[in-house]
């Protein structure tokens, strides 16, 4: 483990339906810690998802958030096939993620989600990601939107998805604004192209990608204690994405990826771990 997090405790409230893989099980649990029901998974960290200091790399840690709740939404019926025939798509908007502590090769890991407010077109969700004794090694609020596929507005989500999901309390974290804020001066990186592995099955950029690209423009090897992204624009393949870089008066990297017309798709805001936090 990389450092040290949040300790509760786990206690399974409903048995293991293996359906994913050997490494992976789907489970709902309460988290005492937490003072939440979550719907949960849980999972080995695997090789391929280790950056090069053997830790997991922070865009897969970004996949496991996603994929517990995809999981969440294909259990109770409201998946990508009923919203692909529905015509509607859910959005991210803005993460914010706390890195607590990392696990390597081989840990086996809980992913926890839970909704906890809906707003109009808008759903507030949060991660949280925990070792084997219950210790806190993630954790993240997201805030997502629900648009129309065929005319791109945004739209309130019907009935049956506002009874589908069980809104619980917030998870206790510091919540930072939803906006971020750009330092004064930003200095051009260079140019990317979007291939196909940066896609998702919406043929869009997937969330982590930016993310990656973000840290990639950085060239620094430091550890990201906190991640926030705020998404403004959908890019797609063959795109080109031009990473604007700053940082804050508080030690903060802030990224902003823009297209070749100068329009913001995405700023990404990097705290990185200090030497001594190692």
């Amino acid at each position: 483990m990389h450092t040290g997090g949040r300790v509760g405790q786990i206690n399974l409230s409903y048995s293991i339906d293996t359906r994913i893989n050997k490494c992976d099980t789907i489970y709902s649990v309460e988290f005492e810690g937490a003072n939440t029901d979550m719907y949960r998974f849980q999972s080995r960290i695997r090789y391929s998802e280790l950056d090069e200091t053997g830790y997991l790399r922070l865009e897969s840690l970004l996949d496991y958030f996603q994929d517990c709740s995809t999981f969440q939404s294909e259990d109770i019926g409201l998946g990508i096939y009923y919203l692909k025939e529905k015509h509607l798509v859910w959005v991210m908007s803005s993460w914010q993620i706390v890195v607590d502590g990392l696990p390597g090769l081989g840990e086996t890991v809980t992913v926890g989600t839970s909704p906890y407010a809906f707003k109009g077109f808008v759903g507030y969700r949060n991660f949280l990601m925990t070792d084997e004794k219950g210790k806190w090694l993630a954790h993240a609020n997201s805030i997502w939107s629900l648009l129309n596929t065929e005319t791109g507005k945004p739209v309130r989500p019907a009935q049956e998805i506002l009874e589908g999901y069980v809104l619980e309390p917030k998870l206790d974290m510091e919540y930072a604004p939803r906006k971020i804020e750009q330092p004064g001066t930003l200095e051009a990186g260079e140019e990317i192209q979007i291939k196909r592995h940066h896609l998702d099955t919406n043929y869009h950029v997937n969330n982590g990608q930016f993310v990656r690209i973000a840290i990639d423009s950085l060239g620094k090897e430091n550890r990201v204690k906190q991640l926030r992204a705020e998404y403004k624009k959908q890019v797609m393949l063959g795109d080109i994405l031009i990473p604007h870089i700053g940082k804050t008066q508080d030690d903060k990297y802030v990224v902003v990826l823009k297209d070749k017309e100068d329009g913001i798709c995405c700023i990404v805001e990097l705290q990185m771990e200090r030497e001594q936090e190692k």
